[in-house]
């Protein structure tokens, strides 16, 4: 790891251990040429805190864009940081004020999958990989200061600004219209945020061979059971500390957690 990279993968982990927000300065840039580097620096943090080996392929990511036509970003997830249905927070700390909660899809592999697969997946073929769906819920949190201003890589290096995900139950995988799926994301007493079709890249699983390639680039299998939580479907919503937020899909389930 370059010197400045390994400076970086420091002041991250600081910035967890010491829940004090960086600044996102203009030489931070300087570790993270391209996105390849700010993956690395998420397996090394993942590896400092103890979440995974350096050898080991993390077993739940987060994989989204904005729309089709805009490149993908992937992110391990921190074991200690995913949590079942009526996941209590309230106990822990965030740095982002106020914290994001996003409504979510997650999907498991049924199957695994070696990188020839991976490199032949067409999004139409992909479903067929998938055994589960759950209801998510993502908590956005962030260890730089003034998240709007903070460049893209640094996010990414950052686990692309995520603090914890809840699973509802998984339900068996079957095929769903995500043009016209609806669901609500209710946060304390006010009133639910209604959404219908309103996936950005207008199915989850048009992700999952971008996803299964990232994963597989140096020649890693992805094993059955691995999961993906496939991006918001009504934009990150505001949420202060003490509240309920339950996410709910028409037909698919909810989830809950306290915050």
């Amino acid at each position: 790891m370059h010197p400045t990279q390994a400076a970086l993968r420091d002041a991250l982990l600081t910035a967890r251990r010491q829940q004090r927000a960086l600044e996102p300065a203009s030489h931070w840039t300087l570790a993270l040429p391209d996105a390849e580097a700010a993956y690395a620096l998420q397996q090394a943090v993942g590896v400092a805190l103890g979440e995974w080996s350096a050898d080991e392929l993390p077993r739940c990511w987060k994989s989204g864009s904005a729309a089709c036509d805009v490149p993908l970003t992937h992110a391990p997830l921190l074991p200690s940081g995913v949590h079942g249905d009526g996941a209590d927070l309230r106990s822990q700390s965030w740095l982002l004020q106020p914290v994001l909660v996003e409504a979510e899809i997650a999907l498991r592999l049924g199957r695994s999958v070696d990188p020839a697969t991976a490199q032949g997946l067409h999004p139409d073929e992909a479903p067929a990989l998938v055994d589960a769906l759950a209801v998510a819920i993502e908590v956005v949190d962030s260890r730089w200061r003034e998240l709007t201003h903070t460049p893209p890589l640094l996010k990414l290096a950052d686990f692309q600004v995520h603090g914890a995900l809840v699973l509802g139950p998984w339900r068996p995988w079957c095929a769903v219209d995500w043009t016209a799926q609806a669901g609500r994301l209710r946060v304390g007493g006010d009133a639910p945020i209604g959404f219908r079709g309103s996936h950005p890249l207008g199915a989850p699983t048009w992700l999952l061979p971008g996803w299964l390639r990232h994963l597989t680039r140096h020649g890693a299998t992805v094993p059955a059971g691995t999961v993906v939580s496939t991006g918001a479907w009504c934009g990150g919503v505001p949420v202060s500390r003490g509240q309920r937020v339950q996410a709910q899909f028409d037909g698919l389930g909810e989830v809950g957690l306290w915050l």
